[in-house]
């Protein structure tokens, strides 16, 4: 998973289903931070977890608002990598 950017790292996170999918997607969000820095608004550690508390706090609307069936009261590991991905860039 490596490498990976834009829509390719977005479209990575829909498809996390295991615990060993979400650690590889886990690196490749690390690596996409040094590759990519221009993709991460919240690019410091205290803006990255603002960002990803604000996320967690909304994230009921954000899955309405895509028409995505996730239940947010029983987390998946897609559920996490959304909101490590959200994170990047959530105000």
């Amino acid at each position: 998973m490596s490498g990976l950017f834009g829509d390719a790292l977005v479209e990575s996170a829909e498809r996390i289903s295991s615990r060993d999918e979400f650690t590889a997607f886990a690196k490749a969000l690390a690596d996409n931070l040094s590759c990519h820095p221009e993709e991460w608004q919240n690019a410091t550690l205290p803006e990255f977890i603002r960002g990803l508390a604000g996320f967690v706090e909304n994230m009921d609307g954000y899955y309405e608002n895509v028409g995505a069936d996730v239940n947010c009261k029983l987390p998946s590991w897609r559920v996490f990598a959304d909101a490590l991905l959200a994170a990047r860039v959530y105000e």
